[in-house]
């Protein structure tokens, strides 16, 4: 594989565009906004003289990644020649559906189709396509440059040399591939969100605040994050998105979001992203402040 189109400038968007590109691999960067994409590339731009800071790559691997990324804001531009195409737009089945209905349309025959999902069906979303065995899921982890993992999805009908094609392709951007099966959650959400939402019950019904809940995680469980900061990082609206999955895939009702969380999402208190959820973020600052909303 030479060419790898990413749809999505998001915070994954760019994490595996920047992955893929300091790996010498060619990137087209796509997103219907030019002004996503030029915040896309300046939080690449932005990791790498990260890690140029703690002494890990040159200035020279920096000009080279930049360089092997282009930005596109038509789908069809962005994936011609393309190898593989890897859709990391939002955690929303609609919008995923339509994506890979024009991905089938304006993809070669012989490219593979891939999604960065976290909890959607890789049985639904290739369903839509004219080659279910060509489409598999890669969900990275966040942040991406850093994380090791990539859980690699198989659908009910992805193919065997699919797959191996994207386990070998992994390794060749140094992360540890794991193969798991198509069922709602996959193997990572399916045990991470229970646990999540089990610490926002635990905060609902007062059994503890948020500091003394993450506390009990990082330091009794060795836990570098704590559930409710997590969740936050995460997302709260992602992390709802994904137990909605799973208590519908299953029914089963252990999978039912807390109403605390519910009502979080709905009031806009999204975590990090809108700068309130369990704590509060502040642009600059280091400092972990627990949320008005929690306080004693």
């Amino acid at each position: 594989m030479k060419k790898i189109a990413v749809i999505g400038s998001g915070t994954m968007g760019n994490g595996i565009a920047h992955v893929f590109a300091q790996n010498e691999f060619n990137v087209a960067l796509v997103d219907v906004s030019e002004i996503a994409l030029t915040k896309g590339m300046a939080s690449i731009r932005k990791n790498l003289e990260r890690m140029q800071v703690k002494g890990n790559i040159t200035a020279e691997v920096i000009d080279s990644t930049i360089r092997n990324i282009k930005t596109y804001t038509s789908i069809e531009d962005g994936v011609i020649d393309s190898d593989l195409v890897i859709e990391a737009a939002t955690e929303n089945i609609t919008v995923k559906l339509d994506i890979f209905r024009q991905l089938d349309s304006k993809c070669s025959s012989n490219t593979i189709l891939a999604s960065n999902t976290s909890s959607i069906s890789i049985t639904q979303i290739a369903s839509v396509t004219k080659r279910p065995e060509k489409v598999i899921g890669m969900h990275f982890m966040n942040p991406v440059p850093v994380m090791k993992l990539i859980e690699i999805i198989r659908g009910y009908s992805t193919s065997d040399e699919t797959t191996t094609t994207i386990i070998e392709l992994s390794k060749k951007i140094n992360k540890v591939p794991t193969e798991v099966n198509d069922y709602p959650g996959f193997i990572a959400n399916r045990i991470l969100m229970p646990m999540i939402n089990e610490a926002i019950i635990s905060l609902y019904e007062g059994v503890a605040g948020v500091i003394e809940i993450d506390t009990v995680m990082k330091l009794g469980m060795n836990h570098p994050m704590g559930p409710l900061q997590l969740a936050d990082f995460i997302g709260l609206d992602v992390c709802l998105s994904i137990l909605n999955v799973l208590y519908n895939g299953f029914g089963n009702p252990k999978y039912s979001p807390c109403p605390l969380l519910v009502n979080m999402v709905q009031s806009g208190n999204l975590g990090v992203k809108s700068g309130k959820g369990f704590y509060e973020y502040t642009p600059g600052s280091k400092d972990l402040k627990v949320s008005p909303n929690f306080n004693k």
